[in-house]
């Protein structure tokens, strides 16, 4: 989630330190595999300042699976975004590593620190607050005094008859008492007032609320008050066959309601029964949905937010069904996907979308709400994005003015965060297999959200690819080993983000230029003027004269390196985001882009200028025209 190296102390590549670095997180993943509690120290060396102290957390519900691959892709991950520095630390959803040259061992520190939250609003803001003050005031004791094995505490309390408030303090286990409740008393002043939930990384201790199950709250249990003790009545003697009656008279009356609230309930669970038919038809599915249960909107709520999805309320029509605009009664902006009877989006897809969407907690990816699982409607419920999407803005004339460079500059950066955390920085390995600009939402600052799960696919943290017999996506955007063979995996997307990149540079649809001159792609336009000399060539006249030359040359530069033929070529997500945020990073020289078409005036002149036999050019001319059917657009 964020990583902190401070840069104040460097080492070289063959020093004393890195080898006790290396030493130090080996011996700290190696621990992860069998820590009970989640927590361990080491060293390695033997003088200062070479010598290396380290340290892990994992978060209270991990098992030592978990928790070991946690540690595991972090031990990998520190030592790429910080390759040469003695003093680092890196966070992930569910675990922290952190080294350094000085002593770290029970020693409290509240910096360095990162603050997350949720944009959206809550109702109610003073319950709210009120609510939430005594849940952390709660878990910041509990886990203080937590004892050596794990100082951790949750806590839930109902917010509203559907939302559910969960809370989590957890600090480093070695810490005293004293300097927990210090630390998750300064995270907890860090948070944010007023959002659905947030959170504060602190190097050692950290503190999250949300209005949803973010952790295993089997693992996890959060305690429940004790029953109040009733206060014996002394009554005169006198008066007992009298109090008698009384009790009678209540008792009764109050049993047979009981009894009927009973068996309301029992006909309602019924009923809800009857809802999730569809979702747990598939075991592996089960448990996801009924984690997300808490997100759960019954139709009548969505069909008075949308107006009974009025034609006036709707915001457009995708493959896979139409998107209403609606507000609920707290007066939250919602966006509706309602997935047509007829859509190639079955109880599958609409099961795929909402077990990925609700695990995943990003800023560039679009936020869901809830679902609504009800009779013949399938219905999802995203926060309201209102600047529309990329492609509304992005390919027409007069609202493409509007998209300056650094606008620009920021939703590519924005989109290649999002899509890393989708393939290394979620627990999960997603990938997304339909990435676009119809599929990238942006917000009221215009900050880039990736939408549309529903042809997402979870792979395995250590897998590479995958293969499948139905090929479902976009044309134009597909990678060729993808559209061609089936094979689809992380560096498929990073094609698809190229094409996408270079749309932003030109303010051309991957098509355009094929339809204006017959034959020739983005791709291949945007490389035949980086070959010539030409690059800035292909940036979009509406953009002006007010650029930075150096970025879009190397956004230009990381997009043909995107869109190369061979996977392997291609950088991962975690090399494009270092790329585009580090001009000291070096770049490989792009080669030819994987559909390389020429234009027709190209074809026209190269055949003229052949003395090759005329059936050799029309062999020539078929084959390319073959490839071109790959993008019927």
């Amino acid at each position: 989630m964020y990583h902190d190296c401070p840069n104040t102390t460097v080492f070289t590549s063959n020093s004393t330190y890195k080898s006790n670095l290396n030493t130090l997180l080996s011996s700290l993943s190696s621990a992860a595999t069998d820590s009970i509690n989640g927590f361990a120290n080491a060293t390695a060396g033997q003088n200062p300042p070479d010598k290396a102290y380290g340290l892990f957390l994992c978060r209270g519900d991990l098992d030592a699976t978990d928790c070991s691959d946690c540690v595991a892709a972090a031990k990998q991950k520190i030592l790429e975004t910080c390759p040469n520095q003695r003093v680092s630390v890196i966070w992930y959803a569910e675990c922290m590593l952190r080294y350094s040259n000085q002593f770290i061992f029970s020693v409290m520190e509240q910096e360095p620190s990162i603050t997350f939250y949720n944009t959206g609003n809550v109702t109610n803001s003073t319950q709210f607050a009120q609510l939430l003050g005594g849940a952390l005031n709660d878990i910041a004791t509990r886990a203080s005094t937590g004892g050596t094995e794990k100082k951790v505490a949750v806590a839930q309390a109902d917010f509203t008859t559907l939302q559910k408030l969960y809370t989590l303090a957890q600090c480093t286990p070695d810490l005293t008492a004293s300097d927990c409740d210090t630390c998750l008393r300064y995270g907890i002043g860090k948070l944010v007032q007023g959002s659905q939930g947030g959170r504060v990384l602190a190097a050692s201790c950290n503190v999250r609320y949300e209005l949803y199950p973010f952790y295993n709250t089997s693992a996890l249990t959060a305690p429940v008050p004790p029953p109040p003790t009733p206060t014996p009545v002394t009554e005169p003697k006198g008066k007992s066959k009298k109090t008698t009656v009384i009790i009678i008279a209540i008792t009764v009356p109050v049993g047979v309601g009981m009894v009927l609230v009973f068996l309301a309930c029992c006909f309602r669970r019924k009923k809800a029964a009857k809802t999730y038919e569809v979702i747990q038809g598939d075991q592996n599915g089960t448990s996801e949905i009924s984690n997300a249960e808490s997100l759960q909107y019954d139709l009548a709520t969505i069909q008075a937010a949308t107006d009974n999805f009025s034609h006036q309320n709707k915001l457009g029509k995708g493959g896979f069904g139409e998107v209403f605009q609606g507000k609920l009664p707290n007066g939250q902006q919602i966006a509706v996907k309602r997935l047509s009877q007829s859509s190639g989006q079955g109880a599958q897809e609409f099961k795929n979308e909402v077990v990925l969407v609700a695990k995943l907690q990003h800023r560039n990816l679009v936020r869901l709400l809830g679902f609504c699982l009800e009779g013949e409607e399938k219905l999802l419920v995203y926060e309201f994005v209102p600047n529309k999407s990329l492609d509304y803005c992005l390919f027409d004339p007069e609202k493409s003015r509007q998209l300056d460079w650094s606008i620009r500059y920021k939703i590519i950066c924005g989109i290649a965060r999002g899509m890393l955390y989708l393939h290394e920085d979620s627990r999960l390995r997603i990938i997304h297999r339909d990435l676009k600009a119809s599929n990238i939402l942006l917000d009221s600052e215009m900050n880039p959200k990736i939408s549309d799960f529903g042809l997402a696919r979870i792979v395995g943290v250590d897998q590479t690819q995958a293969n499948t017999n139905k090929i479902v996506g976009t044309y134009g955007y597909m990678s060729p080993e993808y559209a061609m063979h089936g094979q689809f995996s992380v560096k498929s997307d990073v094609y698809s983000f190229g094409v996408l990149l270079l749309e932003l540079i030109s303010g051309k649809k991957n098509s355009f230029f094929f339809e204006e001159d017959g034959g020739e792609d983005l791709a291949s336009h945007a490389w035949k003027n980086w070959r010539d000399g030409m690059p800035l060539e292909v940036l979009d006249p509406a953009i002006g004269d007010s650029y930075s030359r150096d970025e879009v040359l190397r956004c230009l530069h990381i997009g043909l390196l995107c869109v190369q033929e061979d996977p392997m070529d291609r950088p991962s997500m975690a090399s494009t985001v270092l790329m585009l945020s580090s001009c000291s990073v070096s770049l490989a020289a792009p080669q030819q882009p994987a559909f390389f078409l020429k234009s027709r005036t190209e074809r026209t002149m190269s055949y003229l200028e052949s003395d090759q036999s005329t059936s050799r050019s029309m062999a020539m001319s078929n084959n390319e025209m073959s490839v071109t059917e790959l993008y019927p657009r």
